[in-house]
């Protein structure tokens, strides 16, 4: 079984260098065939060449870059159709998570042989959102039901940075998908849904915080207008 890990980044010289060392050790001890993607959302800091410098003496570390920045979804769509593992998972470059979700993830797949796709949840855990504020957690839980409702799916926590694909679905559903900001998730989600790909959850909980990028009601706004666009679409390309 051959192992992909896809880390979509955008300007993290700070943080870059222990982020690829802590994957690549932790993959190095835990698997024997795997690699190491990180997609570089068109970075101006310098982080992509980290990377580089990293690869020249581990070969399973990789690097795939486009100069215009476009997105999250862009990035970890670019890593996911170039990977060629039997399985391949995304997560976040600051290990928000921490780097043994990985092999949590490779487990479920491993004893349940019928699931396609499996995210992570931080709703499942009870200590899922530890370190949050009350007053965030209340909105990303509220906001979460939303989205599903819109969307036309179950699960718990659509938004959570962790995410894993069997290989042979990974093809068929990102090559349908076109968003690239960090609507993308819910793309995915519909579209693997709308294929008939059977989806897991996995509990899961940040462990590593830092500042969000996203603005919880601006960002929130558009994303809830973007899943009706998104579900109008997803309906018309799985027909195709």
């Amino acid at each position: 079984m051959k192992l992909s890990v896809i880390i979509p980044m955008y300007n993290e010289a700070s943080i870059i260098e222990n982020s690829v060392a802590c994957f690549a050790e932790y993959l190095k001890e835990n698997f024997d065939d795997y690699e190491l993607i990180f997609a570089d959302d068109g970075s101006v800091d310098g982080c992509g060449d980290v990377v580089l410098d990293y690869a020249k003496n581990d070969p399973c570390v990789k690097l795939i870059r486009y100069e215009k920045n476009r997105g999250k979804g862009c990035a970890v769509r670019t890593g996911m159709t170039a990977s060629t593992g039997d399985i391949a998972v995304f997560t976040d470059c600051d290990i928000a998570f921490g780097v043994d979700v990985i092999g949590r993830v490779v487990k479920y797949f491993e004893d349940n042989g019928d699931v396609d796709v499996v995210v992570g949840s931080r709703n499942l855990s009870k200590d899922g959102y530890a370190g949050y504020t009350k007053l965030r957690v209340i909105a990303s839980k509220i906001y979460i039901k939303l989205l599903g409702v819109l969307g036309g799916f179950r699960l718990s926590d659509s938004q959570c940075g962790v995410k894993g694909f069997r290989g042979a679905a990974i093809k068929d559903i990102f090559s349908r998908c076109e968003t690239d900001g960090f609507a993308f998730d819910l793309e995915v989600i519909m579209t693997a849904s709308a294929l008939g790909y059977k989806t897991g959850e996995l509990p899961v909980k940040i462990i590593n915080h830092r500042k969000s990028s996203v603005h919880v009601f601006s960002d929130s706004f558009k994303m809830l207008a973007d899943v009706v666009r998104i579900r109008r679409r997803v309906r018309k390309t799985v027909k195709k």
